[in-house]
């Protein structure tokens, strides 16, 4: 768990990367990330019951809702720590690589089963810190064209 050089590998090679908890709120830090995300070439699904599109992408209600023919190669939470366990769950089942736990987001027993099942974990990180702090190039197959979102700045803004 929080294994820099598998964080980072888990960040160079993941093209998909489903975000639980994502919010159409800009103010969010949630959202922030996602238009992050977006702009540096990830393929972004975003995860959130009370919503159809969020940032022009499909939102689904559940990672068991996005179609089995979606890879999800990462998923990036943005719930409470107690609401973890079931996540973790979907993407055990899902066979996601890895899975970002967010900044004050805590659950030892899922982490310890998601790596259990194969999946790396970084708990209690930013995305969005990680990727930045390790210098990550951007994806080639830039996507943020499809949804206008530019790059962001470290405070969230543009």
């Amino acid at each position: 768990m929080n294994e820099i050089d598998r964080i980072r590998e888990a960040l160079e090679t993941a093209e998909t990367v489903a975000v639980v908890g994502c919010s159409p709120n800009p103010a969010r830090a949630s959202h922030a990330i996602t238009r992050y995300l977006i702009a540096q070439g990830y393929r972004v699904i975003p995860v959130n019951p009370g919503h159809r599109e969020i940032l022009g992408q499909p939102c689904f209600a559940s990672l068991a809702a996005i179609p089995p023919g979606i890879r999800v190669d990462m998923v990036d939470v943005f719930r409470r720590s107690e609401a973890v366990a079931p996540v973790a769950d979907e993407a055990i089942a899902r066979g996601a690589a890895f899975f970002f736990m967010q900044l004050g987001v805590v659950d030892e027993i899922s982490a310890r089963r998601l790596e259990a099942a194969g999946i790396g974990v970084a708990m209690d990180r930013c995305i969005l810190v990680e990727h930045e702090r390790l210098g990550v190039a951007p994806k080639s197959r830039n996507v943020a064209g499809e949804s206008s979102v530019p790059s962001m700045s470290r405070n969230g803004t543009n």
